[in-house]
């Protein structure tokens, strides 16, 4: 156990090693217990006004039951505050997941967020409530919609089959009553988003105070260890890692836009065009390259392939011949499923392309490494086109 956030949090669990719950994770199921992330809920007619301020996101066009990733972000400079996902539950009501190590500069920011969009935009009401003591629990892995579907009270209300990654529906899920043994209770509707941070396919799952620990027992009880497995923060970085995601406060923090990350693409298209959110001035001229009369970005966020032993935060990366410095790692660890180790990090702009050879210092050592596409390791989200 280890301190984080004002929590205790697990590292790993005592029937597996942090590089086999990786691999049970990518094979099978594992269960998060992610319940320190902040949940939020915001509604009113100000809400997605609000949101399409503070955020890049095309929120307007953003359909009831679907989620986006997104930045919060600093007026002017277009730093990241946070990075959060939104999903709409209504025509006025969005729900959303920050980082629990933001959490109160996150509360601070939208607080006066909230004051001065109302002060401006009179008559747009926005009601916002931090959902304290929820339970957020990620399902991962290949197995993870056989084992929801197997639980849902009326399975043929939810098919999880016709449900596609970013989006979410209300269930109710037959749970372990925490009274009388071997009995079932029906859950009051739970808020589930085919969603998470490893890659794989898997489900988030937002539950009210009294019945996170049943529905975490009740998972664990249906399904069985021979398919569903307790998982902690080890397995939940390098899984992460793998799939080319940002951790807040090393890969992303207040002086990083979404461009220099390698996030462009929570930038709306349609935001491309009016901007009217913090940081336009910067975002829209750094998305434009220098010759077609934008800025450019003087940095990138980029993957790596490092021989050797693997390169941690920190690490200062060299040109490929070791004259000078272009950049500091960011994340690193040995990859479980490739058996190689992995990093990411941030360099001068025209080291940046796939292949390009460099050095990276690692205790003392300069070591030969290679910029990767990432994910290093393919997602296997559960895409398609649902019905309006």
């Amino acid at each position: 156990m280890v301190p984080f956030a004002g929590y205790s949090m697990p590292v790993q669990y005592a029937d597996l090693s942090v590089s086999e719950s990786h691999r049970w994770t990518r094979e099978k199921a594992s269960l998060f217990d992610v319940g320190h992330m902040v949940q939020h809920r915001l509604s009113g007619a100000g809400a997605a006004g609000l949101l399409e301020k503070i955020t890049p996101a095309s929120i307007g066009s953003l359909g009831v039951h679907q989620s986006t990733l997104a930045c919060l972000l600093h007026p002017a400079t277009g730093g990241i505050v946070d990075d959060t996902v939104i999903t709409r539950l209504g025509p006025q009501l969005f729900y959303m997941v920050t980082n629990a190590a933001c959490r109160e500069k996150d509360t601070a920011y939208l607080a006066e967020n909230i004051e001065r969009y109302t002060s401006s935009n009179s008559g747009e009401k926005i009601d916002w409530e931090i959902l304290d003591g929820w339970g957020l629990i990620a399902l991962q892995g290949p197995l993870s919609a056989s084992i929801l579907q197997h639980i849902l009270a009326v399975p043929e209300d939810a098919d999880l089959s016709k449900m596609y990654f970013g989006q979410s529906k209300f269930i109710n899920a037959r749970l372990l009553s925490e009274e009388q043994q071997g009995k079932e209770e029906i859950s009051d509707p739970i808020l589930v988003s085919r969603a998470g941070y490893t890659g794989e396919d898997g489900f988030e799952i937002s539950v009210p105070p009294s019945r996170t620990v049943a529905l975490a027992k009740t998972l664990l009880q249906h399904a069985g260890p021979d398919k569903l497995r307790l998982a902690g923060l080890g397995a939940r970085d390098s899984l992460r890692l793998e799939a080319g995601m940002c951790l807040y406060g090393h890969d992303l923090d207040d002086t990083t836009t979404p461009i220099e990350a390698g996030l462009a693409w929570t930038v709306g298209k349609d935001r491309r065009i009016g901007g009217g959110f913090h940081g336009h001035e910067t975002i829209l001229r750094q998305i434009k390259p220098v010759k077609e009369g934008g800025s450019g970005v003087s940095r990138r966020r980029v993957g790596f392939i490092v021989d050797g032993a693997p390169a941690r935060e920190g690490a200062e990366i060299l040109d490929g011949k070791g004259e000078e410095g272009i950049g500091k790692i960011t994340s690193g660890c040995p990859s479980p499923t490739l058996g190689k180790n992995i990093a990411m990090g941030y360099v001068r702009s025209g080291f940046h392309k796939a292949g390009t050879e460099v050095q990276i210092v690692v205790r003392g050592k300069r070591r030969k490494a290679v910029v990767t596409k990432m994910p290093f390791v393919p997602s296997k989200y559960v895409k398609g086109t649902a019905p309006a």
